[in-house]
């Protein structure tokens, strides 16, 4: 799906293709495609470094268009995943800034939503406009770390009633999604680096934007590391928790196994064809059932007094 727009303080959509326009391309059709290797003359590698979802954050350049890869985050339909990051590929030349992403984001819409209703973009320039990007996808990072935390607290509030394998494999989705985050903000967070390092871009970006932009990435990632810290803490708890669960489980079996022994060997004894002087006393029967319900019940006194049970 592509959209157009022109940016002149605030963000304006556009149908005419022209100069300085914003191009922004979401799940890419064969049409989409075919504009901009051919038409836009974007290099056919960007576009297929784009297209792999594991592809790392960096820059290049080739020929006259500049390529800038940003990883953000993105929150799926499966349960086994619901939070990953993704490749948000930036491509600008004199003329045209591109972004593409094979992904439906909210991040892109809401980024077009805020700056063409309640903030005005001064400056324009490329290099400030890709950090606006860095910035948006650093607010979007930490709105799913909440989203994250709220899961963690209601599994386990799920696992104080009950220790279920459902409510632990949430646990372990979760945790797979802030192993995603995490390496997705320390690759944008080097990205960053790259370019305060540059003196040519170095006094083109805007002081205060490349600040906010540092704050909101140095909370995330410190927001993403607290998060995983207390899922990891968490999951080490409920570990121990099963696993005494297990051993006071296999205690008590064991204490009622040794209570059933002791009935079991007594009428084990005398149901031996052997000479055992209650053989011929009418009696014998209940003097054995007697002397085995006292002894079980004298284990069970010796258990309760240990803490068996």
């Amino acid at each position: 799906m592509k959209n157009i727009y022109y940016i002149e303080k605030k963000i304006n959509k556009e149908n005419e293709l022209r100069k300085r326009a914003w191009i922004s391309i979401e799940e890419p059709s064969t049409e989409d495609k075919n504009f901009l290797l051919d038409e836009l003359k974007i290099p056919a590698a960007f576009y297929n470094d784009i297209e792999d979802i594991d592809e790392r954050p960096r820059i290049e350049v080739e020929d006259d268009w500049t390529f800038v890869l940003l990883r953000i985050p993105y929150k799926t339909t499966n349960e086994k995943s619901p939070f990953i990051t993704i490749p948000l590929g930036i491509v600008y030349n004199d003329d045209y800034f591109v972004t593409i992403t094979f992904y439906k984001t909210d991040l892109l819409q809401d980024f077009v939503n805020y700056y063409s209703t309640r903030k005005s973009i001064v400056e324009t320039d490329n290099l400030n406009l890709i950090l606006r990007f860095h910035l948006s996808a650093s607010v979007w990072f930490l709105k799913y770390l909440k989203q994250i935390n709220i899961q963690i607290k209601n599994a386990e509030n799920d696992l104080e009633r009950s220790i279920k394998n459902e409510d632990l494999q949430t646990l372990f989705n979760i945790e797979k999604s802030l192993v995603y985050f995490s390496t997705s903000l320390r690759s944008n967070e080097i990205l960053l680096y790259r370019f305060k390092n540059q003196r040519k871009i170095k006094n083109i970006l805007e002081e205060e934007l490349l600040e906010d932009v540092e704050i909101e990435l140095k909370q995330a990632i410190d927001s993403s590391h607290i998060v995983s810290d207390i899922l990891s803490g968490m999951m080490d708890a409920y570990a121990s928790v099963i696993s005494n669960n297990l051993n006071v489980i296999m205690k008590r079996l064991t204490s009622i196994s040794i209570i059933l022994m002791i009935p079991t060997l007594i009428a084990s004894i005398y149901g031996m064809n052997v000479t055992n002087h209650l053989e011929n006393n009418p009696n014998g029967i209940y003097l054995i059932l007697f002397g085995s319900i006292i002894l079980s019940i004298v284990g069970v006194w010796v258990f309760l007094k240990k803490k068996w049970f």
